[in-house]
């Protein structure tokens, strides 16, 4: 099955316990959450399917402030 590996951030106000069951979600459906940023960073990495990016993607807006992928940035 493909993944892709993301980073999805959270609006504020989104509790910690939400975030927990997204992320018990996401292991449970065939994804992988590969970091975890604590209480100070509402967010994670992921390598997430297809229909699970599909569906955090379908709460742009209300809970999700954002979802980027999750690749390396280097400078010059």
């Amino acid at each position: 099955m493909s993944t892709d590996k993301v980073i999805i951030m959270f609006k504020d106000g989104v509790s910690q316990d939400q975030i927990k069951e997204y992320i018990s979600q996401i292991n449970n459906g065939g994804g992988e959450v590969t970091q975890t940023y604590g209480a100070l960073i509402p967010g994670f990495a992921a390598k997430v399917t297809p229909d699970q990016l599909t569906t955090f993607q379908s709460l742009s807006g209300d809970i999700i402030a954002s979802i980027e992928p999750d690749t390396v940035v280097t400078i010059q």
